[in-house]
């Protein structure tokens, strides 16, 4: 329930910022008596699609902890037994390897699933469950780390947000223009055509949630090609393949715990339906990775 309301209170909190700013620009005036401007529309649209996923990324990391109740144990107070001190210092090793600035970790109570996330490769934070921890060997676990700080090597945050930017910006403005076209055919004829009418308004709502539906999809296959490029990133940091395969194994014997959606993408497992699905069947992930070479 928690997770619920941060995510909803996060998003409407966002969208008040971005309708500000836009207001400020006024760029939120893209409908004239004499129609579209469609300048000013691709302002507002870049605004909105643009700024909510950036922003988004920007506060990813204190979403992450809070929601999924994430303990830093390289902070000041430092690992509390033998077994962090170890996630740690895996966390070091596999960063040195990466060639990126030591993430924080963190670990959070649940069911078998890890997760990474930062806007940046030098100020990112990697967590693990201690569902994960309580289920899987050392080497299995290493794997998994491999995976998520591979993740941040790819640059995969940052990527994901332009491409979910790029989405919405189709989205918001295809909307309003085909929403438009849709109210003037309605409207022909009509003498008191001095804005827009009931249609552009009923057609702008459809037209975004079914729009973005197709950006959903077009993100998350996005997602799934970008999940074996980091199970291939972890067997190259762990220098065979074979830990990363045995990790998959044993995951896809286990029920793994659901992520906050701001994070879903960048964990371990995840996603629902083939095609909303931000991670490919773990059988393919495991094929795939048999048949890299080395």
């Amino acid at each position: 329930m928690k997770r619920i309301f941060l995510f909803i209170l996060t998003n409407i909190a966002v969208v008040a910022v971005l309708g500000i700013v836009a207001s400020l620009l006024g760029v939120n005036r893209f409908l004239t008596a004499n129609g579209l401007n469609l300048q000013a529309l691709l302002g507002f649209a870049l605004i909105m699609g643009f700024g909510g996923a950036i922003i988004s990324l920007l506060i990813s990391k204190p979403v992450a902890k809070w929601s999924s109740g994430v303990r830093v144990i390289n902070g000041a107070d430092g690992p509390q037994n033998a077994d962090e001190a170890w996630i740690v210092e895996t966390v070091r090793k596999l960063a040195d390897k990466a060639q990126i600035g030591m993430p924080e970790v963190g670990i959070f109570e649940g069911a078998p699933n890890a997760f990474a996330t930062g806007a940046f490769k030098n100020s990112s934070l990697v967590a693990v469950s201690t569902g994960l921890l309580q289920g899987m060997t050392k080497e299995e676990i290493e794997a998994v780390i491999s995976h998520e700080v591979a993740h941040i090597a790819n640059g995969d945050m940052v990527t994901m947000t332009l491409i979910q930017g790029v989405m919405n910006t189709f989205v918001v403005f295809l909307s309003r223009v085909i929403g438009y076209a849709v109210d003037s055919f309605l409207r022909k004829g009509d003498s008191n055509n001095s804005g827009p009418g009931i249609g552009y308004y009923v057609s702008t709502i459809v037209l975004d949630i079914v729009l973005g539906f197709a950006a959903a999809i077009v993100v998350a296959w996005f997602s799934r090609h970008r999940e074996f490029r980091a199970d291939a990133g972890a067997a190259q940091l762990m220098g065979r393949k074979q830990p990363m395969i045995n990790a998959l194994a044993r995951l896809g014997g286990m029920q793994p715990g659901e992520l906050p959606k701001a994070v879903e993408a960048m964990g371990i497992t995840g996603g629902m339906g083939k095609l909303f699905a931000t991670h490919p069947p773990i059988e393919e992930r495991i094929a795939a990775l048999q048949n890299v070479q080395g």
